[in-house]
């Protein structure tokens, strides 16, 4: 109920506000995070998750919608969500987007009735000045995520253990 009250998009069914979303969110990306440009022009494809609302007392979760694009198309709709429980407080919004690095990881997401986000994403951050860092990761790494665009406050925000469902949209 605290979700759907923070203006993510629950409730609409349009791919349309989705993808206009996505585009905003990726000009903003690749304009703030030089970086992951080359990222996105090395992956196979990848997933947009424009606004995330996360909220916890104790008991917590998020939700959002984005949209998979594969060669700069979008070609399938996801909602993102996730529960968690435990000492936690707060609210946040924030936007992220995994890079499918190879064709195999892209592939796995996109046959899986319900893929849950793993230990096996590496994660690129920003440093110093707001750019990005992704010195380290390389082209044996299947997903790459990069979670930007935080507005609010809440401890320990990842993205392991959600779960990313295909929508129609």
């Amino acid at each position: 109920m605290v979700l759907s009250g923070c203006g993510n998009g629950v409730g609409s069914r349009g791919g349309s506000a989705i993808d206009a979303r996505v585009d905003t969110t990726l000009d903003y990306l690749f304009s703030r995070y030089p970086g992951t440009r080359e990222l996105h022009d090395k992956a196979s494809g990848m997933l947009i998750m424009p606004l995330v609302t996360e909220a916890g007392f104790g008991i917590g979760g998020s939700y959002g919608r984005g949209a998979l694009r594969v060669a700069d198309t979008t070609v399938d709709y996801y909602a993102q969500a996730q529960a968690s429980f435990g000492f936690q407080i707060g609210a946040q919004q924030y936007a992220h987007a995994l890079f499918f690095m190879t064709e195999e990881a892209l592939q796995d997401f996109r046959v899986s009735p319900g893929w849950v986000a793993g230990a096996d994403i590496k994660y690129a951050v920003s440093n110093i000045g707001d750019r990005l860092s992704a010195d380290t990761i390389t082209a044996t790494t299947p997903v790459v995520a990069v979670v930007f665009g935080q507005a609010g406050l809440i401890i320990g925000a990842t993205l392991e253990g959600t779960k990313y469902t295909r929508i129609i949209a």
